[in-house]
């Protein structure tokens, strides 16, 4: 009788422990690249990276930063509950460039598999100079 009772407390215990541990924190976005296709030298650009806290604890963005002055992120500054989705806005910058870019934004977060990172990539048409 004495097993039976401390085998149903040992399985209990395992069942509690396992139920609340919490789910790492985990960003999905709907899509981490973005291509601008062909734009003209000097406009500016904008793209909405939608992503989704599927983890089990608050989504923290502690920073976002682009690989160049041409490329700037704006994030969240409040925490993003589990299930709850949010937006990093990028924008990019084409003058003075012209031909094929590709630039990344890095997403500075607590999930558990380290920081996250964004691209997007441009055609940018030179623009002919006026007589």
């Amino acid at each position: 009788m004495f097993k039976k009772i401390s085998l149903v407390l040992v399985i209990t215990l395992a069942m509690l422990t396992t139920s609340c541990e919490k789910k790492p924190t985990e960003m999905t976005f709907e899509s981490q690249v973005h291509d601008f296709g062909t734009i003209k030298q000097g406009d500016k650009v904008v793209h909405d990276f939608k992503f989704t806290n599927t983890g089990g604890s608050d989504l923290i963005i502690t920073d976002a930063k682009g690989s160049c002055g041409c490329t700037v992120p704006a994030y969240p500054k409040e925490p993003v509950k589990p299930g709850e989705s949010g937006v990093i806005k990028v924008s990019f910058d084409s003058h003075g460039k012209s031909g094929e870019h590709s630039k990344s934004v890095t997403v500075f977060c607590n999930v558990e598999h380290g920081n996250k990172v964004l691209n997007i990539k441009a055609n940018i048409e030179a623009s002919l100079p006026t007589k």
